[in-house]
C-alpha cells in the first residue's frame, strides 16, 4: 500500500511531466503561446504551484509581488523558466519531507474571511488538482484554436513508468 506521502510524490512527478507536455503542444501550435487566455492560465497555474511551494516551505508569501512577477507583460519564456525552476524546488522539497509533516497546519493567507487552515498535505492535493484544472482548461482552448493537446492522465503517466518532464527551452 503506498503512502499518503508516495501519492503525493507520484502527484508532483505527473504534475511536472504534464505541464512540460502542456507547454510542448502550446508552443508547437502557431499562435496558441499568444493567446490570452492560455497565457493568463499558464501564468495563474505557476504562480500557484509556487506559492503553495513557499507555504509548505514555511515562505512568506506576498500576492503582491506575485502580481509583478507574473503580470500580464511578464514575457512567457520567463513564466516558463520560472515553472521549471519551481517544479525543481518542489521535486527536492518532497525528496526531504518528512510524512509527519503532512499533518502540520498552515494557514492560505489568500483566504481572508474566514481565516482558512488546512494541513500540509490538503495544501499539496489542492495545488496538484488545481494545476490539473487548468490544464485542462488549456487543453479545450488548444483544441479550439487547432491544436492537439496531449493526452496527460495520470495513469497514462503510470503506464509510461513514470517520465520525468522533458522541458524545452526557449520558448519557441
Amino acid at each position: 500500500m503506498e503512502t499518503a506521502l508516495e501519492f503525493i510524490r507520484d502527484l508532483y512527478g505527473h504534475q511536472e511531466w504534464a505541464d512540460a507536455e502542456h507547454w510542448k503542444a502550446i508552443e508547437a501550435h502557431p499562435g496558441a503561446i499568444d493567446d490570452d487566455g492560455i497565457c493568463k492560465r499558464l501564468r495563474h497555474l505557476h504562480t500557484t504551484q509556487y506559492a503553495y511551494l513557499l507555504l509548505v516551505r514555511g515562505d512568506q508569501v506576498d500576492l503582491r509581488s506575485f502580481a509583478k512577477r507574473y503580470g500580464d507583460s511578464v514575457a512567457m519564456q520567463a513564466v516558463k523558466e520560472h515553472a521549471i525552476e519551481v517544479h525543481r524546488e518542489t521535486a527536492k522539497l518532497l525528496s526531504e519531507l518528512p510524512a509527519s509533516r503532512l499533518e502540520e497546519k498552515i494557514l492560505i493567507p489568500w483566504f481572508k474571511d474566514p481565516t482558512f487552515i488546512v494541513t500540509i498535505g490538503q495544501a499539496l492535493a489542492q495545488a496538484a488538482m488545481h494545476s490539473q484544472y487548468h490544464r485542462g482548461q488549456n487543453a479545450t482552448r488548444l483544441r479550439e484554436l487547432g491544436g492537439k493537446p496531449p493526452t496527460t492522465d495520470f495513469v497514462l503517466w503510470i503506464l509510461k513508468g513514470r517520465p520525468k518532464g522533458e522541458w524545452v527551452l526557449p520558448v519557441k
